[in-house]
């Protein structure tokens, strides 16, 4: 391409771009000259340092680096590649590596074009546009202006080259040529998380199986990998624990798999649904002699809703206090039977440690991956997830990236999230610079012009003008509708979706206590309504927690409290991605207001309104009056007379009313917040110090 060309296509001046390639011994004087591949290449490279490093300044004050400081240290190897002086590709570097890598540059550079669109339409397939002409037709069919208006007379349409030509002319037109005319409007490329890409099955290849690795803290995710890499990545992490979700490909016999390694720690919730949304196949480590945790129950239930195969590798099978046994009981208990035992799910005793039965574990792998004959089309653009985004003070956002179909090259124009650039630099799990990346691997890029969420989709595009305007229209999308608000469902609306062909109802079920979870559970697996049968997807006791609000945000999924409360963050964050929580204390009303949904029919109901919440922090008795609950309001009012509930630790122990509320040996009617109040309930005395009193009052509610 020309100067101009590339003044053009980097949105540069001519000027600024004949300044740069006078600075790095570039033959280039006027807008006209020619530039070579390793020009650009070069160019590319200090325009982008310069460009990464005014975005950094101006990201940096809107990030705590302190905050980051760990990971930057852990990329020390990025940053010594991108100093102001090393950044530049230099063209004479006698490095054999470095020659084959420019060589491959070049040839990507010189194939941009011959990568498909990521749109379902085939040659049959011809897109009608506003105001389309007779000329813009034969374009699109490649036949000549002349074929074309003699077909059209023969058909009876007098109309010239370029006169516009209506949808119903062109379709009949298009069937002569035994082609299909759609509407250009039927291909939403900007959002391209709602459509699946049909590929050809001549273009399909195989592709590695991508396997995420889940289980509870310190169980041996992170060791497991550290043995089958042969390499130790715990060892620079804070007390070995995984701290962010790392992507690693390995190659065993000749076939590759790529690792998704998800934290183990509570913390990590969030992250760990995340992993399970783009994988192939689970891993469940347990270790044997601890058994199964709660965050190994958390594990299955986002594998089970990730509806992806399961394999569970009891480690630490070396140990002398190893009890595969009982692990083999625990995981029955929580659903995954192994198949030694009539179930369905593959058992597999390891040692991270010394390597014991990962050659049985990885044969395990590939064989379910053959089963389930994993594919992709390698000739289009790429299409993926991102793994973990970061900001590095140096390079701007770097981002973490798997590829889940197509071909990711050097300098493709690519849209993440709301996000848009160039790649500008492309490395995969290994630091290694790399040209072009195949479906199933990992791989780190740097050039967008902001910092995408881990979970973001990725598309790659053939202009770099095309993902501008399409991140700009998905950007105008996100303000109209948050992402995080898109897979909810509430009981109200729940009639209108069965009907849209819904025909599963997920639940999330927490109780008070086992006997009442069991109850519960057992009266909604019963409810099936015109064919549409409820699946629970996780059941427990004890409070509604985050961990819970997330999994129904990515599940579709409805929460129903039985004699529990969730926090006030609780509700905060479950009214933030939009999930229905449903709070109850009788069975048969559970399955009643389920069954009304399901049907459409729910009746007017009272909606209950939070007035606000006392802790508990001092208790006076009084032989005539009870036990006063020395409070301090924490959030809202406390209203005299009002109902009320008493909660210890999430559990709901009293649910009656407010008998009186006293300041200063003053009975009152109200006491706002942040101040102490002394509160008395109706005929409920067993109060304790940390308990939470939660006023309220029910509001009638058309529907």
């Amino acid at each position: 391409m020309t100067v101009e060309e590339y003044s053009l296509d980097t949105n540069r001046s001519i000027e600024e771009i004949l300044k740069k390639c006078k600075e790095l011994g570039i033959n280039a004087s006027n807008k006209d000259d020619f530039l070579e591949d390793d020009d650009i290449i070069y160019l590319d490279n200090e325009l982008v340092n310069n460009e990464e490093n005014l975005l950094s300044e101006e990201l940096e004050s809107k990030y705590d680096f302190e905050d980051r400081a760990e990971s930057l240290l852990e990329d020390s190897l990025l940053n010594k590649e991108v100093t102001s002086k090393k950044i530049k590709l230099k063209k004479k570097d006698s490095s054999k590596d470095n020659e084959n890598f420019k060589k491959e540059k070049k040839s990507i550079y010189k194939n941009k074009t011959k990568l498909q669109g990521n749109t379902n339409e085939t040659n049959n397939v011809v897109l009608y546009k506003d105001k389309m002409t007779v000329k813009d037709l034969a374009l699109a069919l490649n036949v000549s202006d002349t074929d074309l208006i003699k077909k059209m007379f023969n058909m009876g349409l007098m109309i010239n080259i370029n006169s516009s030509i209506s949808f119903e002319d062109a379709e009949v037109i298009c069937m002569e040529y035994k082609k299909e005319l759609k509407k250009e409007s039927s291909v939403d490329i900007s959002n391209f998380e709602e459509y699946e890409i049909i590929d050809k099955e001549s273009d399909l290849v195989p592709r590695a199986p991508v396997v995420t690795i889940m289980g509870h803290v310190d169980h041996g995710k992170t060791s497991l990998l550290d043995y089958i890499r042969n390499a130790h990545v715990a060892s620079g992490e804070a007390g070995g624990i995984t701290q962010a979700i790392g992507a690693y490909q390995v190659e065993i016999n000749g076939n590759k798999i790529t690792f998704i390694d998800t934290p183990g720690h509570a913390a990590f919730t969030e992250m760990r649904a995340r992993g399970a949304k783009i994988t192939d196949i689970v891993v469940i480590i347990v270790a044997a002699d601890d058994g199964v945790m709660p965050q190994t129950k958390e594990a299955i239930d986002h594998a089970k809703a990730a509806k992806v195969p399961i394999i569970v590798a009891v480690n630490k099978i070396d140990k002398p206090d190893a009890n595969i046994q009982k692990v083999l009981t625990d995981m029955t208990e929580a659903g995954l039977t192994p198949d030694s035992w009539g179930g369905d799910t593959t058992f597999v005793n390891i040692s991270a440690k010394t390597g014991e039965g990962i050659d049985e574990l990885l044969e395990t792998i590939l064989l379910t991956a053959e089963m389930q004959d994993l594919k992709a089309n390698k000739n289009r653009y790429a299409l993926g997830t991102v793994i973990e985004a970061k900001l590095d003070k140096n390079v701007g956002s770097v981002v973490t990236l798997l590829i889940q179909n197509g071909t990711l090259r050097l300098g493709d124009p690519i849209v993440v999230g709301t996000c848009f650039g160039k790649v500008r630099t492309l490395k995969n799990d290994l630091g290694e610079q790399i040209a072009h990346a195949l479906p199933s691997t990992p791989v780190e890029i740097t050039g967008l012009n902001e910092i995408p969420s881990a979970g973001d989709k990725f598309m790659a595009f053939e202009t770099e003008k095309q993902a501008k305007s399409i991140a700009e229209a998905r950007k105008e999308k996100m303000k109209e509708k948050s992402n995080k608000n898109s897979n909810s469902v509430s009981l109200d609306d729940l009639f209108s979706k069965i009907e849209s062909g819904v025909k599963e109802v997920n639940i999330i079920l927490k109780a008070d206590v086992k006997g009442s979870e069991e109850a519960v559970r057992n009266a909604l697996m019963k409810v099936n309504v015109e064919g549409v049968r409820t699946n629970i997807i996780r059941s427990g006791t004890g409070t509604i927690t985050e961990s819970d609000i997330v999994l129904a945000n990515a599940s579709s999924a409805i929460i129903i409290g039985f004699n529990v409360r969730p926090s006030s963050k609780t509700k905060e964050f479950a009214k933030e991605y939009n999930v229905d929580i449903r709070l109850h204390n009788i069975i048969y009303k559970v399955v009643e207001e389920l069954e009304a949904a399901m049907k459409g029919m729910l009746d007017p109901e009272y909606e209950e309104k939070v007035l606000g919440e006392a802790e508990v922090r001092q208790l006076f008795k009084f032989s005539k009056v009870g036990t006063i609950a020395g409070s301090y309001v924490t959030n809202g009012i406390i209203k005299s007379n009002s109902k009320a509930r008493l909660m210890r630790d999430g559990v709901v122990i009293y649910d009656g009313s407010i008998n009186s509320v006293q300041r200063e040996k003053d009975s009152v009617k109200e006491v706002k917040q942040g101040f102490e109040c002394g509160i008395t309930l109706t005929d409920y005395s067993d109060i304790k110090e940390g308990d939470i009193i939660e006023s309220y009052e029910m509001q009638e509610v058309k529907r």
